[in-house]
């Protein structure tokens, strides 16, 4: 089982960056090659560029820790958890940590790069709303 981590120092409010990834179905927004998905209570099915869909359990959206947690159900995942952490560090400034654990391996390191892709689109969109 392979656990990934990559976090982002954002100058912006914890509060602005966790209104942007709160939202299940803002996905499509910062994560790239994802185009679309729709959402139905805890259940999220996203649908890649390549038009692979992929269907999601959302595990946790915590307002008070600003934490969202899923886990991709895909039946080529053994295990699957992607968790968003944002953690105030001052007034404008804040720390968006993105976790996955997944199995087989090589599936955790596919992910990899998106997370690395959707941090730089989180904090373009945090930053960008903070100037305006």
């Amino acid at each position: 089982m392979a656990s990934l981590r990559h976090e982002r120092r954002i100058s912006a409010s914890a509060n602005v960056v966790w209104d942007v990834v709160r939202r299940p179905e803002s996905i499509p927004q910062w994560f790239p090659g994802i185009e679309s998905c729709t959402v139905d209570g805890n259940r999220r099915v996203i649908t890649t560029s390549i038009g692979l869909e992929m269907p999601e359990e959302i595990l946790t959206i915590d307002n008070l820790l600003r934490r969202f947690a899923y886990r991709v159900t895909a039946p080529m995942y053994r295990f699957h958890l992607g968790v968003i952490d944002v953690i105030a560090l001052g007034t404008n400034d804040s720390l968006c940590v993105y976790s996955t654990t997944a199995e087989p391996d090589l599936l955790a390191l596919l992910i990899d790069g998106g997370t690395v892709g959707a941090l730089d689109e989180i904090q373009r969109i945090a930053e960008a709303s903070t100037k305006e």
